[in-house]
């Protein structure tokens, strides 16, 4: 008998987390979804095709959570063969007037959460020869942009942390991947979904397509980089 996939989502309670996981559940995998806020996650496991999923709330910037949810997602599921790192927070200003709070959560959220969730699944995935890593970046972990100093900044952080983990699994199985993608129609942007046709914002169903197609193991191949940008 085949084993189920388990696949861990962070960032999982809307725009493209919630996406990937509703594809990876459709697709036959255990997801296990993980977000700050936990009626978000139950929201959106109703619209699931199978009950192969978990929920669990974490704050991926705080590191003892991050391990202790981790140990348990392991415990109730089995070892991580994907973690997607997709939560992230972005907040656009001239670099002198983002405010301390807002450095810090973008630092903490989109490079330390990063980084500390990745810790967790890499002994195993190396012990076992075999796992993916898929690192949500976006365009700003590219270039600098007006309004995106800190932003850009965190996700720079992503990428040099994305390249070095892809060097040192160089002899191994394990596939790293950076997704480097232009701007999503998602609430990321604020409370109300935009007009496509006029903002050229890109559709997050259309992301995950192109994630879930470019990440699939092949043999004697691995996608290590894939930008995505808006036409």
């Amino acid at each position: 008998m085949k084993k189920t996939k388990h696949i861990v989502i962070t960032g999982a309670g809307s725009g493209l987390g919630a996406t990937l996981a509703k594809k990876y559940n459709e697709k036959g995998y255990h997801v296990s979804l993980i977000g700050r806020t936990r009626e978000k996650l139950e929201k959106l496991v109703q619209s699931f095709s199978n009950s192969s999923y978990s929920i669990y709330a974490l704050d991926v910037s705080i590191f003892e959570d991050v391990k202790s949810t981790f140990d348990q997602i392991v415990k109730d599921n089995g070892p991580v063969d994907i973690l997607i790192n997709n939560a992230g927070v972005g907040y656009f200003d001239l670099a002198e007037k983002i405010t301390l709070n807002q450095i810090n959560q973008m630092i903490d959220i989109n490079l330390k959460g990063t980084i500390f969730c990745s810790q967790q699944v890499l002994s195993s995935m190396k012990e076992r020869n075999v796992g993916s890593i898929i690192n949500v970046v976006s365009t700003a972990g590219l270039e600098g942009k007006i309004t995106e100093s800190v932003y850009c900044a965190s996700k720079f952080g992503v990428k040099g942390f994305t390249e070095s983990i892809l060097k040192e699994v160089a002899d191994t199985k394990l596939h790293i991947h950076g997704i480097y993608m232009g701007g999503m129609n998602t609430h990321f942007w604020g409370d109300e979904l935009q007009d496509e046709k006029e903002t050229g914002l890109m559709s997050p169903d259309d992301i995950a397509d192109i994630i879930i197609f470019n990440t699939e193991l092949r043999k004697n191949i691995n996608i290590p980089e894939i930008t995505i940008k808006n036409h």
